[in-house]
Order: C-alpha cells, then structure tokens, then sequence
C-alpha cells in the first residue's frame, strides 16, 4: 500500500460525542458511497471519463519526449505560464525533483513587478516559455503570454518564437491556439474533457515533471493502483477515497466542521496541499454546500495557525499527512555540540527524530482535544505514492460530490469575475 488511511482520530470514542462522530455513520451512508461507486465503475467501463482513463496511458508520454528532451538539453531556464490547475500540478508534482540541470519558473500570477524581476534576471536564449491554458483564454495567461512574446521579438527575434516557446491548450478557435498557427509554436492537446484541476495525471502535470527528471510512469502507476481498487472493491467501507468522502460529510452535515485542514509534515507535499485546496474548493463549493479547504505546513503552522485550531472555533476538521523520517537524512549533532541542560533532548537526535516527534505531538494534541483528525501516512514519497494519493483525492472529492449532490466538473460562480475584469479592461482602454 503506498500510504495508510487512519481514521480512529474522527469518532467519539476518542472526541466524545459532541465533535466525534458514531461508529455507526459509514455504515448510514454505505448506500450513497455504494451507488457513487456503481456509477464510477460504470464511467470506467465506459471509458467516458479521462480522469480515469489518463493513468493508463502511455502514447502521449513517448510522443512528449522529444519535446522533453529539446528543453532539457537546450534551456537551463523554462518558464511555466498557468494559473489554478494549469500550475498547480506541475509545481506538485516537481517537487519531487532531486537536484537538475533544469530550473523551473512557475509564473501563476500577474504581478508585474515578479514578472519584470524574471525577464530581467533570465536569459531568453537559454530560456524556453511554456503556456498552458486548457480553454486558451485564460485573461491571466494570455497576458503572461503575450508579455513574454513581446520579450522574446525584442531581444531575439521574431523567427525565434518557435523554437522557444510551447503552447498546451485545447485544439479548437482560441486566441492561445491562434497565436500558435501564428508563429507555428510547438503544441501539446490538451483534453477538452479534462478540467484544469484534474489534469495533474496529463501532460498539463507530467510535462514540466518530466523536464526534471521525476517518473511520470511510476506516478500514473500509482494513481492506476486506485482505479484498479475502484474496480474490484467488494467493501464499500474499507475504500479510502469513500471513507474519506463519508467522513468529510458527516462532519458537515451533522457536527458543523465546515472546514477542511489538510497539513502534511512534509515539505515536498507543500504544494499538493495548495492542488487539493482547488481541487476540493471548485469542484464542491456549490448551491451554498461545500466545506472551506485550508492548507497548512507543519511544524511551520505548529508556530502560526495552531493556536487557533486547539483553542479557536470547533469547525474543522483535519487531515494531517505525515512519512517516516526518523534516523533519515542528516546524521546525528556530535555529542561536544550537546552541553547545555536545556538542550538534552537533542542529544543522538537529528532533524527527522525532530520532524518524527512534532508529527506524533501534533495529532495527539488535536485528537486529546476533541478535533477530529485522520492521518494519512505515506512511508516514503515517491512518484508512485504521490499517484495514488493524488488519485484518492480526486476520488474522494467525486465521492463527496455524490453526498452533496453537486457537479463536481464545473465553476460557474467564477465565470462572473472574468466577465467583469474583461468589461472593467474595455471600459479603461
């Protein structure tokens, strides 16, 4: 198993039953999960859902790799244009990059003065620019995209776009796509099926992964270990991605806890807690349901947010993702450093003994008071883990949409800003 689901922190035989919950709720919402997961299966039968389909495939990782190898072997620097899921992904899923040739930018926002302070340190030729905008008109990105362009003419050429930049994006009418039929830039599909903030399993994720070396097979392996328990579950109550989801709506339905606090102890997880927070947000803040996720760093968070989750309002509930780091990495402080009284816990102890016992404090302290906590706990991160722990997320949250009764495919509150900014921009020119 690439990581272990522990729930015992979420009942009331450890909260009491004002913040715990009975042991009896999983199997009160067995018919619901059951159902989600009849009609999960079915998808995956059908093969109408790439989301399910993605971690199977192989063809567009071979048919990537020239495209992989250019950037890698002619760019020291590489750009990444996206915001929300065209990012988040990537910056996911390189962080678990070891030491590499390739150094990745990743420009999800517009601040000019971040923008101007990296076009003024990069070299635009040893730079490659990759724009990703699954509907190829993302306000953000088009700009991001456009001032990059403009960048490139000016201290190059415009001959030299086509060698330097990427597009990924949908293969229809947009202005991104138009702009690739222009200066007949390099170009990557991106499925019109396939929402941002599921794409981390495509290329949208797996590209700027790739440029630093990370496994994308062992990845999508570990997130088709997932699809493959989806498949075979004989026991609705013993899928993680289910129990998860149950856990998370009981919690909000009948205790309250409308927020989510996922907080790993883990600094290559940092930004997997930033994906899940657009993954849970989007998809299930609908017709006024939803719980509020809130990414948190431990120990970092022990120091700034912690606080409040003991001794603040008792609606939330927390996910805490931890991995072995006893006796690992840096060796042990030599005695000689050790002779202070007040230092004698440290004696024969190293960052990870430190990092081992915060992660243990920390859970204890929540459950002793009465804040519902699961852990999950990943033994070692690898690529294959990450997968699947990123397949039971999205899981988990198509199983949550089930319980809430929304669809969990589409943003139609956000569209109304973009209509404005656009309107607010043609009011000003």
């Amino acid at each position: 198993m690439a990581y272990q689901h522990k729930i015992d922190g979420c009942f009331a035989s450890l909260l009491g039953e004002t913040h715990g919950l009975k042991q009896e709720v999983l199997e009160d919402l067995r018919p619901v999960a059951l159902d989600a997961l009849l009609k999960f299966q079915r998808l995956y039968q059908e093969g109408s859902l790439p989301h399910f389909m993605v971690p199977f495939s192989r063809k567009d990782l071979v048919e990537a790799s020239p495209l992989v190898l250019k950037f890698q072997d002619e760019f020291s620097d590489v750009i990444l244009l996206g915001t929300g899921g065209s990012s988040l992904g990537g910056q996911t899923l390189s962080g678990l990059a070891n030491m590499t040739a390739t150094r990745l930018h990743f420009m999800d926002n517009i601040d000019p003065h971040t923008f101007s302070n990296l076009l003024s340190r990069i070299d635009p030729k040893t730079t490659g620019v990759i724009a990703i905008s699954k509907s190829g008109s993302t306000a953000e990105t088009l700009l991001q995209f456009l001032t990059c362009i403009n960048h490139w003419r000016t201290h190059l050429s415009e001959q030299s776009l086509s060698h330097h930049f990427l597009v990924i994006t949908e293969k229809k009418s947009s202005p991104l796509y138009r702009f690739k039929e222009r200066y007949d830039l390099s170009f990557i599909e991106h499925d019109p099926n396939l929402g941002g903030r599921f794409s981390i399993f495509s290329l949208v994720g797996l590209f700027p992964a790739l440029l630093v070396g990370v496994d994308a097979i062992n990845f999508r392996q570990g997130a088709a270990s997932l699809i493959e328990q989806m498949t075979t579950c004989s026991n609705i109550l013993e899928f993680a991605p289910s129990v998860g989801a149950s856990l998370s709506y009981a919690f909000w339905k009948d205790h309250q806890k409308t927020i989510s606090v996922m907080m790993p102890y883990v600094d290559r997880l940092q930004f997997f807690s930033k994906w899940y927070r657009q993954l849970w947000a989007e998809s299930l803040g609908k017709n006024g349901k939803g719980t509020t996720p809130v990414d948190a760093l431990g120990a970092v968070d022990q120091h700034s947010q912690l606080q409040l989750y003991l001794d603040g309002p008792r609606d939330k509930f927390f996910t805490i993702l931890t991995t072995d780091m006893k006796q690992k990495n840096l060796s042990y402080l030599p005695s000689h450093l050790i002779n202070d009284s007040d230092l004698q816990y440290l004696y024969d102890k190293s960052l990870g003994d430190l990092m081992e016992a915060e992660q243990k404090a920390t859970i204890e302290t929540l459950i002793k008071n009465q804040c519902p906590t699961r852990v999950i706990h990943v033994p070692e991160i690898t690529p294959y883990a990450l997968g699947a722990l990123s397949m039971h997320f999205v899981l988990e949250t198509l199983f949550m949409a089930e319980f809430l009764g929304v669809d969990p495919f589409n943003q139609p509150a956000v569209e109304e800003g973009k209509v404005l900014a656009k309107k607010y921009l043609l009011e000003g020119a």
